[in-house]
């Protein structure tokens, strides 16, 4: 009897299951799911397959393409040159003239970006500085020569060219659409060890890290925290598409090795720059003519403004593009050719973008009020004039110069230097310097090209307080102007 009553509950409990399935089924309208064990689909009762394979979804990103465009366009730059070794008296006394007359060969390393297919490579000015002899290792192990198109070191980009066509090569993306948080890779040769990649996202923009000399250098970075070390300088910076973002060229660490954050050059200068030395062999610097400063809390308190924004005019040069719109000291610049900027580094990056001759818009923020005013960029000179390709070094106050080789170097057994080449009229002429004069330091900088000396002589004549160098004869000279 209480077998019959056991059974009996359990068809009932049966039984009950079907009648609320049934029910649930009828009136609720969710069919139920029956699951085959595949490895490759699960089957609806409907009868449609459900792939299982896996797939990205929204936000995750896949770096293989990216490295795969850029590896081929990432180059070993070699370098080789002579140096002078320092005086030490007990090698000498030991050695002899074989140590003291004999220049040793110094080695360097660094990357560089293909960025066409008939061979024309971006690096960085300071990883061939001074080279006598420069080769690149391609990453098919082909070892080419390679010849300076050009270089500029108030943004640190130097343009090689290798006489060799259809190579691989990066196009350019757009730096001023990178956002902070972006991923992006570098690619470079850290160490010697070939070509490595390295993934990590845009940390900031427009950083001054305050390490390229001159008055007019060019510093806005990209920071990120992708891993870079020694060697990897000239290398590429690219987003997930492989597009050129930057050129990498410094790390920021106590020890000289990698700490968490790298740097790069934006494409927005590197392009332009490139641009130039490929058309002209020099880059042509346009400048505003004003001393430029970032906004703190205490100027913007100062200025009644209520957000700390724009980057604030502490000096206006007479004769200068700025001078002659009407820009006056204290104004507080907001936007270059509509584009909002909030540090030094953020104007100078929009400024670069341009040549002596363009004409550009700015509004700047005067006693609460915003303007907005068309600017003719000029050069360094105070005109509008480009150097065209042919022409012998840059014209500063009427005269044309050159910067010495490293064989001049030696053979004056000078450090630095740059050589008046031709003489106009103006300030040089005027102070009774000559054609073949070498110019070593103006205002206590040293000077190596035409760039050194536009940087280091600043807002024009005014502001050239020394100069020191040596006569067409060798004789030094020093003059001092003003107090």
């Amino acid at each position: 009897m209480k077998g019959k009553n056991l059974l009996g509950g359990l068809l009932i409990a049966v039984a009950g299951a079907a009648i609320t399935l049934l029910i649930y089924t009828k009136f609720v309208q969710k069919p139920v799911t029956v699951v085959e064990r595949d490895s490759s689909t699960a089957v609806l009762a409907d009868g449609k397959p459900f792939l299982t394979s896996f797939q990205l979804g929204e936000g995750q990103i896949d770096f293989t393409y990216a490295a795969e465009q850029t590896v081929h366009a990432v180059v070993h730059v070699r370098t080789k040159s002579m140096v002078k070794q320092p005086d030490n008296p007990f090698m000498e006394w030991w050695f002899g003239d074989r140590y003291s007359n004999q220049p040793r060969e110094r080695q360097g390393f660094g990357s560089g970006v293909i960025i066409s297919e008939d061979g024309y490579i971006v690096t960085n000015n300071h990883v061939i500085e001074d080279a006598e002899n420069i080769e690149v290792k391609l990453n098919d192990n082909r070892i080419l020569s390679a010849e300076v198109i050009g270089r500029d070191p108030t943004t640190d980009i130097a343009l090689l060219k290798v006489n060799v066509n259809n190579l691989q090569y990066l196009r350019w993306g757009d730096s001023e659409k990178l956002k902070v948080g972006e991923w992006v890779l570098a690619v470079g040769n850290p160490f010697t060890l070939g070509t490595t990649v390295t993934a990590g996202i845009v940390s900031a923009k427009g950083r001054n890290l305050d390490i390229l000399e001159g008055e007019y250098r060019i510093e806005s970075f990209i920071q990120t925290d992708a891993a870079l070390n020694s060697g990897n300088s000239g290398g590429a910076l690219v987003d997930t598409k492989g597009l050129l973002v930057g050129i990498t060229s410094a790390i920021y660490s106590p020890s000289g090795a990698y700490a968490g954050n790298s740097f790069a050059i934006p494409v927005s200068i590197v392009k332009k720059v490139v641009d130039d030395l490929k058309e002209y062999g020099e880059v042509q610097r346009a400048i505003i003519g004003v001393l430029i400063t970032d906004m703190t809390s205490e100027e913007a308190k100062k200025l009644n403004m209520k957000e700390v924004k724009g980057a604030l005019v502490s000096k206006v040069y007479d004769g200068g593009a700025a001078a002659e719109a009407n820009l006056k000291e204290n104004d507080v610049i907001l936007k270059i050719a509509e584009v909002p900027v909030n540090t030094s580094a953020e104007l100078q990056e929009q400024v670069a973008k341009y040549r002596p001759g363009d004409k550009i818009s700015i509004t700047y923020l005067r006693a609460g009020k915003e303007f907005t005013v068309p600017v003719i960029l000029k050069n360094i000179a105070g005109n509008t004039n480009v150097v065209t390709r042919g022409m012998t070094g840059m014209e500063v106050f009427g005269a044309r110069l050159e910067g010495l080789s490293s064989k001049e170097k030696r053979s004056y057994k000078l450090e630095n230097g740059v050589r008046i080449v031709e003489l106009g009229e103006g300030l040089f002429k005027d102070i009774g310097l000559r054609s073949g004069t070498i110019i070593t330091t103006i205002n206590g900088k040293k000077v190596n090209n035409s760039a050194d000396v536009r940087s280091a002589i600043g807002g024009g004549e005014s502001s050239l307080k020394t100069i020191e160098g040596y006569t067409p004869d060798g004789r030094f000279f020093s003059y001092r102007f003003g107090n």
